[in-house]
């Protein structure tokens, strides 16, 4: 727990630095923390675009590397008063070291070998039975799986692995650690734990020695290294804490609700719909539904499940883009929002086939003629069936979120760039019957700094109190549900 969060003293705030790496882009934000004060400001924004290479799709991560580097450059400039950097990024990935040196680029999560991980690790434990251990979602891209797939040569050599942003806070302060609530997400924590599962890494036939000590949010990390330090013009007290570094937790903690009787989705290139709980839900019906437990901060328990999210809509312009279209996104949303609801079709947006890149319309068409179904014809009507389908899904899991975690649902938060379409907003207010909140956009960046701030002494208390800070400086846009189109 930080010293804030233990009672300790209160200073009038101050400045911290968040490195915030997304599944398409990477920011460096620079935030000022105080009772009443939770400002962010931007001064890096880089793109995140995956490298296939003959062997598979991979991450750029020496190009995000530098690219967060010369945001930290911007952030000290800025504000040199800076006490503090904190990591946050996507889940799952990770990169394998042996003496220090990372032996090739980490893999893309939507990379196909992690088929034959399922396969391998299936053989050895059904995921019913791995669900009683871990609590985890099926997704075929868990780490258990990726690192299933490997081969067993390059396991052995590996001396160390890393979840993307434990390796860039071990590239900044020489320190290898791996944060619990990322960790979460690997399947390779028993359920309810901050522990490495050691049974079942056995039974895998997953090296152990691989695996780092674990640090919760809050904690210190270590010193920014001499050399990382001058390159940044940095003072030398500057240090790393760790944050909630999967990205979502540290959205969920900028989520300004009531946990007892709220909702979340934090909307990005995921929908990550769910509720928080105190402790993992295990039961058969979670299992059934595919919900997941992962960790928050404070030792919270995100209980979640994983919808498509805006990538089918990003990944459908994109399309569209390569043919020689130029889209304008909030034209073309205000295009979709003048279709008639009832004339496009709602798809199911979790079918695997909208997973990997590429024609999304054609899968859309597939997906319809499959089902009886008339297919839109326009891009306004892919548009505004994406739209619809995604609400219906966001409301469906919501609602279902609530029973299975025991939240009586009164209110959807929406956090994310999610938060800025208007229409994905009010579809889903509409097609739930509950009320929307919609923001804050930069939800998992002021989680990163609030904990960071939390920790320096910047602000005190539980989660609530930072919450109604975020209440207080970024209230959110109400949508409130309409009768049925």
């Amino acid at each position: 727990m930080s010293a804030g969060a233990a009672g300790g003293s209160v200073v009038s705030g101050g400045s911290v630095a968040a490195i915030d790496l997304g599944a398409t882009s990477g920011r460096v934000i620079v935030g000022h923390v105080g009772p009443d004060t939770l400002e962010a400001t931007t001064v890096g924004r880089f793109a995140n675009d995956p490298i296939a290479t003959p062997d598979g799709l991979h991450w750029n991560l020496l190009g995000l590397y530098s690219a967060a580097l010369a945001g930290l450059r911007d952030a000290l400039r800025a504000a040199p008063d800076v006490a503090s950097i904190g990591v946050d990024s996507w889940a799952v990935d990770y990169g394998l070291l042996r003496d220090g040196r990372l032996l090739g680029a980490p893999f893309h999560y939507r990379d196909a070998r992690t088929e034959r991980g399922v396969a391998a690790v299936h053989e050895r434990m059904p995921h019913a039975e791995l669900y009683r251990r871990n609590g985890l979602q099926f997704l075929p891209f868990n780490t258990l799986y990726q690192l299933a797939a490997e081969p067993t040569e390059l396991l052995r050599f590996a001396d160390t692995a890393l979840l993307v942003p434990d390796l860039i806070g071990y590239w900044l302060t020489g320190q290898a650690r791996t944060e619990v609530t990322n960790a979460s997400t690997t399947g390779l924590l028993r359920a309810g734990t901050a522990d490495w599962d050691d049974e079942l890494l056995g039974a895998l036939g997953l090296p152990r020695g691989i695996l780092p000590s674990l640090i919760a949010p809050g904690e210190r990390l270590g010193a920014l290294l001499p050399g990382v330090a001058a390159s940044l013009g940095a003072e030398s007290g500057v240090s790393v804490t760790a944050v909630g570094s999967h990205d979502t937790a540290s959205a969920v903690v900028a989520v300004p609700m009531r946990s007892e009787s709220a909702a979340y989705i934090s909307c990005g290139t995921w929908g990550l719909v769910g509720v928080e709980v105190e402790r993992p839900v295990l039961t058969d019906e979670a299992f059934a539904a595919n919900f997941t437990n992962e960790g928050g901060v404070d030792s919270r328990v995100r209980l979640l499940h994983n919808v498509m999210g805006l990538w089918v809509l990003s990944e459908t312009v994109r399309g569209w883009e390569r043919e020689g279209h130029a889209i304008d996104l909030p034209t073309l949303l205000d295009s979709a929002a003048a279709v008639d609801a009832a004339s496009v079709p709602v798809f199911d947006v979790d079918d695997p086939r909208f997973l990997p890149p590429g024609d999304m319309p054609a899968r859309i068409d597939q997906w319809c003629a499959e089902h009886g179904l008339a297919a839109p014809r326009t891009r306004a009507e892919y548009a505004r069936s994406i739209v619809e389908s995604l609400a219906q899904a966001f409301a469906d899991t919501a609602r279902l979120a609530g029973r299975i975690g025991g939240v009586d649902v009164e209110t959807i938060h929406i956090v994310g760039g999610g938060s800025l379409n208007r229409l994905l907003c009010q579809r889903t207010a509409d097609r739930a019957g509950l009320p929307v909140l919609a923001g804050p956009v930069e939800a998992t960046a002021l989680g990163n700094l609030l904990v960071q701030g939390r920790a320096a002494g910047f602000v005190s208390g539980s989660l609530e109190s930072l919450r109604d800070l975020v209440a207080r400086t970024h209230a959110p846009t109400r949508y409130a549900p309409r009768a049925a189109e």
